[in-house]
């Protein structure tokens, strides 16, 4: 008989969750989430003293948080990083990225570069280097941050597209081979989401007009807004789960 359903399939109660790129903006609220879901979060970057920040933040919500020293720019650094922990990640949240508007025929090689190995270099060195441990471990969870130019051109944005269309790609390929490892990999698309990143647009009125005009719900997201979508993937509920992406975008892509 099959068991009755429970929501403790939700919690990540003992769970270890490594977020890159999670000092600030959406990598800071999927960490303070998660922790509240029950994990225990390492918080990533390059700066020890905002780690430390952020985990301290995190600790006076009650929460469980160490902070590690990472540069997903620095692949040879991983293994190394990784052994410093206690234990291994259960979870890892590929988040660390950066984006650079620019007209597409005036992007030079140094840009090219720079967005494709923090966002797509990175991310896939960092799943593998979690992979192994995780296979070693019984299996565990990662999930890319995707983005809607995965799926849809952004003047400007060719560097930053090419890197979240290819994250998507990655994903359904590390799904497939992964998961006789038992390691699940999926993907979440955050829509229109004020970061430090992209903090220049909404300062212009008449775009968040008009971008506000194509979102069915008829508004920005809310970093929170995240949370659940990573917390699911990243726990029991989602055991069949792999090899999909989760748009969070107020319903932009079906109205498109």
């Amino acid at each position: 008989m099959t068991s009755p359903f429970s929501l403790q399939r939700f919690s990540l109660q003992g769970r270890r969750v490594l977020i890159t790129g999670s000092s600030r903006g959406i990598g800071q609220a999927l960490a303070t989430g998660m922790a509240q879901a029950g994990a225990g979060v390492i918080v990533s970057g390059r700066d020890i003293t905002t780690l430390n920040t952020v985990c301290a933040q995190i600790r006076q919500q009650g929460g469980d948080a160490t902070p590690l020293v990472l540069d997903v720019t620095q692949p040879a650094t991983f293994a190394d990083a990784f052994a410093s922990l206690s234990a291994p990640p259960d979870v890892l949240v590929n988040n660390a990225g950066t984006e650079q508007l620019c007209p597409s025929m005036d992007v030079d090689e140094a840009l090219w570069d720079s967005i494709l190995t923090t966002n797509l270099k990175g991310a896939f060195f960092c799943a593998q280097a979690a992979a192994r441990l995780m296979a070693e471990n019984g299996g565990g969870s990662i999930l890319n941050l995707c983005s809607l130019t995965s799926q849809v051109g952004v003047p400007g944005a060719a560097a930053y597209g090419a890197s979240k269309s290819a994250m998507v790609g990655l994903t359904h390929t590390l799904a497939t081979e992964w998961a006789a490892k038992n390691i699940r990999v999926n993907g979440i698309g955050p829509g229109y989401f004020k970061t430090a990143l992209t903090a220049e647009f909404y300062d212009n009125a008449d775009w968040c007009q008009q971008m506000q005009a194509k979102i069915p719900l008829g508004r920005f997201g809310e970093l929170d807004d995240l949370i659940g979508a990573a917390v699911f993937l990243s726990s029991s509920a989602a055991a069949y789960i792999t090899g999909q992406v989760l748009y969070v975008d107020g319903g932009y892509l079906a109205g498109i």
